[in-house]
């Protein structure tokens, strides 16, 4: 479904949730107190501005007695085969985010990897799948990229763990020209990166990724991302602990020269593996 359809069909979800909750007689209080969600959500539901998650939808389902409509339109607008499911709304959120934060203790954040490396991740995690499966992959993460080459592009944040730099993903030429894709966007000041050196030890949030995405119209959110599984975060108590901790991370990272000159280091050395391979 393409980006403006997709938005259009949110927008309908709104729409109809709106009538719905009027018909049942509900304010957007009300009815965010029956659904257990934070803040504004409900209006904010109701102009498209977020997207709930699919246990929200089905709560709106049952408080307002209509059938599972909202989780069946809710399936249907996550069921995006480019993505995990549970990253569907995630990246749904990313094209609206003014601010994005990201930690990577093991791989390159996806808005900057480049198609090989991307290509490569993706049949590591799915050896049998066909061709066709492995391109939608890709050129889905491709397609996300584009959010860092719009005009009202996020401001965007990455602390990588060394690890990043050392894992080979792909031969070491296409390591390389990785590492030197990320080195290049941070010049450009496409985004600004740190590395956190092995030599710090112990860090916050060691098992597992973060994300934090803030927006112009709705409330911040934070991301975590395990093995098969991903949760999106929205109570202020909650999302408030995960800025404390990725500042954590942040505060014990490299500055962003030292970084740049760690990551430059990384890529030719792996230019050179390649070179006495």
């Amino acid at each position: 479904m393409a980006n403006g359809s997709r938005q259009a069909a949110w927008e309908f979800f709104g729409a109809e949730l709106k009538r719905r909750r009027e018909d049942a007689g509900f304010t957007q209080v009300e009815l965010r107190t029956r659904v257990f969600v934070s803040g504004g959500y409900i209006g904010q539901f109701e102009q498209a501005i977020r997207k709930p998650q699919l246990d929200v939808a089905q709560r709106i389902d049952s408080a307002l007695q209509t059938d599972g409509i909202f989780e069946r339109l809710c399936k249907k607008l996550i069921d995006d085969r480019r993505y995990a499911d549970y990253f569907a709304q995630a990246a749904e959120l990313e094209a609206l985010a003014t601010k994005i934060c990201d930690f990577a203790p093991a791989l390159v954040p996806g808005l900057l990897q480049t198609p090989v490396y991307a290509r490569s991740v993706t049949l590591a995690m799915n050896p049998f799948a066909s061709d066709e499966y492995i391109e939608d992959k890709v050129s889905g993460r491709m397609e996300r990229q584009r959010v860092l080459n719009d005009a009202t592009r996020p401001l965007y944040w990455v602390v990588l763990h060394e690890h990043v730099l050392r894992i080979p993903v792909g031969r070491p030429v296409e390591m390389a020209q990785q590492l030197e894709h990320v080195a290049a966007l941070a010049r450009e000041r496409t985004v600004l990166v740190q590395v956190l050196p092995y030599k710090v030890g112990a860090y916050a949030v060691m098992n597992g990724t973060l994300r934090l995405m803030e927006f112009a119209d709705a409330p911040p959110t934070a991301y975590t991302e395990a093995v098969y599984s991903g949760n999106l975060l929205d109570d202020p108590a909650v999302v408030k602990r995960a800025t404390a901790a990725y500042d954590l991370i942040r505060a014990a990272a490299l500055p962003p020269e030292a970084s740049l000159a760690l990551i430059d280091a990384a890529a030719e050395d792996f230019r050179r593996c390649e070179s006495t391979s």
